[in-house]
């Protein structure tokens, strides 16, 4: 099951389990849609592909809650 990061580890903008537009490595390193095509749909810590990151239901965050730990260092 994915973590579903809370943030861009680029710029630290909000990107929450439930709405679109995040980008993920096969390790889940998490980007939004502007740091991923800056970063030309790489990974800047793997090198891997960045992808859309499926969306998750809010009505299953009581038993697969989404990560709430922050990635974004600034």
């Amino acid at each position: 099951m994915l973590e579903m990061r809370p943030d861009c580890e680029r710029c630290g903008a909000d990107l929450p389990a439930e709405a679109p537009g995040a980008f993920i490595c096969s390790f889940e390193c998490t980007f939004c849609a502007e740091c991923a095509e800056a970063l030309d749909d790489m990974c800047p810590n793997c090198g891997g592909e960045l992808t859309d990151r499926p969306t998750r239901a809010k009505k299953h965050d009581a038993a697969h809650p989404p990560s709430q730990v922050r990635r974004y260092k600034g």
